[in-house]
């Protein structure tokens, strides 16, 4: 249970979204490969990535990545790439996070504040996927005359999909991204980071299919 947020001095505030270790900015991530060599296959992928920047902690059920989010969508589109590279069928699932109260590696309370950042552009890989994409904005704290508004924010991360070409549809629960992996990691983070410029806590759940053998068209 996230105990009750306590009030914080603008300065502190400051400093807290500044900072995005102690503003809670961060990833889960899973890769899964459908081969006998899973193993080989998936070590070698996350040794084979570049984690300047970024704390990085991997467990028996997922990689936690933390920092900034400009270092985040270098790291996950090397990664997806690297997936995608392999020619095995994969998924990878990620869970994004920003300004979380009860994040365990700091003390946010809420309404420290939305972060705002401003990421350079994807890379482009030459690989396709696609993916079913969720975005949370937690607008769950109205000081500052801040309006929870969940739909105008996710329709605004839709409307950024169809801008950048990835957008294939709404299905139940998801969106339906598909294009270059580079261009749907940009999408799913550039949305995520978008949408935190008004929000404080903001998530979003994302998997991504790669090399499938069913891979519709």
């Amino acid at each position: 249970m996230t105990p009750t947020p306590t009030p914080v001095r603008p300065a502190e505030a400051a400093d807290l979204v500044a900072d995005p270790l102690r503003f809670g900015v961060g990833a889960r991530v899973t890769v899964a490969v459908m081969c006998d060599r899973y193993v080989e296959v998936v070590l070698g992928v996350l040794g084979s990535v570049r984690t300047d920047g970024l704390v990085v902690q991997t467990g028996d059920v997922s990689t936690y990545v933390g920092g900034h989010e400009a270092d985040l969508l270098r790291y996950l589109t090397d990664l997806v790439d690297a997936v995608a590279a392999t020619g095995e069928h994969a998924a990878v699932t990620l869970h994004l996070s920003r300004g979380c109260p009860g994040e365990v590696r700091c003390a946010l309370p809420g309404g420290a504040g939305p972060r705002e950042v401003v990421l350079p552009p994807g890379r482009r890989t030459g690989r396709s996927g696609a993916a079913e994409w969720a975005l949370y904005p937690l607008a769950d704290d109205v000081r500052a005359g801040v309006v929870p508004d969940h739909m105008r924010d996710i329709e605004a991360a839709i409307d950024l999909a169809r801008a950048s070409g990835t957008f294939r549809g709404s299905e139940h629960f998801v969106t339906r991204l598909e294009g270059d992996v580079g261009a749907l990691v940009e999408t799913v983070v550039g949305a995520w980071a978008r949408a935190g410029r008004g929000v404080q806590h903001v998530t979003s759940h994302v998997t991504f299919s790669l090399n499938s053998p069913t891979r519709r068209g």
